[in-house]
């Protein structure tokens, strides 16, 4: 029996272990995509104990724990932190062949030196051992040992971007950390406290709010602050494709967004497909992004045809990167995205994504990639994160990755030139998103 998760942990062949620990394994980090508070790295935020750092906020971990018949005071309410993680620590045996399993086990490894197997009986152990180690880590320091040079936050428009500055007026930060405009709540006008939104992204953008046009000249006000401040995306995270007709609608903002994105040199990022907030009483108790999300119908490929053509004719499509949350869509979202390259090759299929970005996932994904479009142009993993500890997902990425190439080359399916798979590893682990965002 092979041991669980040695240096070869994923890599089956000889090839892919060449290309994983000569090649992918040093690459440094690009993280496109994170929910990371600013806030926690530009006051180097340190933690009190493993759980408030490995389960706070981490509803990956919750929907475990509450699969497992955790009480919620366990999990997001005031239990202890020991109890909290002890109940997390008695799930994990259970959670075998799911991600987290996987992920909670490389974080001990990679951040604490502890290769104990995560259970109710080593949880004592894990504790003392985490703690000990985590007095000697802060948030920058865990961001540092993670060889990370660029973080891009998601980050609303009304936000005042405070803590991007402290950042950025700091010197003593080596990685960059730049907001990502995500107007999700300026598109939703059927959203309790819509009002209240609109006074203080009106406040904001020193804009008082009284008109769609208005509105537009807020939005792009604020995309000119965040242009400044080193932003190259936009996020946008959308239950459908919006397409209508209606002059103010949200396909018309979209539109004018669209505009303005292209003007700067963005890339425009599109996730759909989630059904959200699906337990109505526990999101009222609880809130958003707490568990209890899922997985929308598949579909959506012809308005996501109709609305990428409506930019194209109107002269406003941007570099676009397409993600949705049904692993369904990924073949018309390919089909769909080859309809609207050109010179620039602007359009990317995002990586796998959420509840898709188990081993299977990120293997389905690559090969849909392989298979109607350019493995070679992929940009990547993304953590889609709040906890510092999640850049292991990037290594978890780049040993599938490098498996599946290796297993490709050894069945003889591509050319096995190290060279070529060499360039091919290190553009996709990192050089792909850097030159495709335009971050320096």
């Amino acid at each position: 029996m092979k041991a669980f998760m040695d240096e070869h942990f994923l890599l089956s062949n000889e090839t892919a272990k060449g290309l994983y620990h000569n090649h992918a394994k040093d690459m440094p980090i690009c993280d496109v995509h994170c929910h990371i508070n600013p806030e926690e790295i530009a006051r180097d935020r340190s933690f009190d104990n493993i759980a408030q750092l490995w389960l706070g906020g981490d509803h990956y971990k919750w929907r475990l724990m509450r699969a497992n018949g955790v009480p919620e005071d366990y999990i997001t309410g005031d239990a202890p932190d020991y109890d909290k993680f002890l109940k997390f620590a008695e799930t994990m045996p259970k959670a075998v062949g799911n991600p987290v399993y996987h992920w909670a086990h490389l974080e001990l490894r990679r951040y604490f030196d502890c290769t104990l197997d995560i259970n109710g009986q080593n949880a004592p152990a894990i504790w003392e051992a985490a703690n000990d180690k985590l007095r000697g880590l802060t948030a920058r320091k865990i961001v540092r040992q993670s060889n990370v040079t660029l973080i891009a936050t998601t980050d609303d428009p009304a936000d005042s971007l405070e803590w991007h500055r402290q950042i950025q007026a700091g010197p003593s930060f080596e990685t960059a950390v730049v907001p990502t405009f995500r107007p999700d709540f300026a598109l939703c006008p059927e959203r309790e406290g819509y009002s209240d939104y609109l006074t203080r992204l009106g406040q904001t953008a020193g804009i008082e709010i009284s008109s769609f046009d208005t509105l537009c000249q807020a939005l792009e006000r604020r995309a000119e602050v965040f242009h400044e401040l080193g932003c190259r995306a936009s996020d946008h995270g959308l239950a459908a494709i919006p397409f209508d007709h209606e002059p103010e609608g949200k396909t018309a903002l979209l539109l004018f967004l669209s505009g303005v994105y292209k003007r700067l040199g963005w890339v425009m990022q599109l996730h759909y497909g989630v059904e959200r907030n699906v337990n109505a009483p526990m999101a009222r108790k609880l809130g958003a992004d707490t568990g209890f999300d899922c997985i929308g119908p598949a579909g959506g490929g012809q308005n996501l045809a109709r609305f990428l053509n409506l930019l194209a004719v109107s002269g406003s499509l941007p570099k676009t990167v397409v993600f949705s949350i049904n692993p369904n869509d990924d073949p018309m979202i390919e089909t769909v995205l080859a309809s609207f390259q050109d010179g620039g090759a602007r359009m990317r299929h995002g990586p796998a994504w959420w509840f898709n970005d188990s081993k299977e996932g990120i293997e389905r994904n690559l090969t849909g990639l392989a298979s109607h479009s350019l493995l070679g142009t992929c940009i990547g993993m993304l953590t889609d994160s709040r906890s510092f500890l999640s850049y292991t997902r990037h290594e978890y990425f780049r040993r599938i990755l490098c498996n599946l190439l290796g297993k490709w080359a050894e069945n003889g399916e591509i050319g096995g030139d190290e060279q070529t798979l060499e360039q091919l590893v290190k553009d996709i682990s990192y050089h792909n998103a850097m030159r495709y965002y335009q971050f320096t």
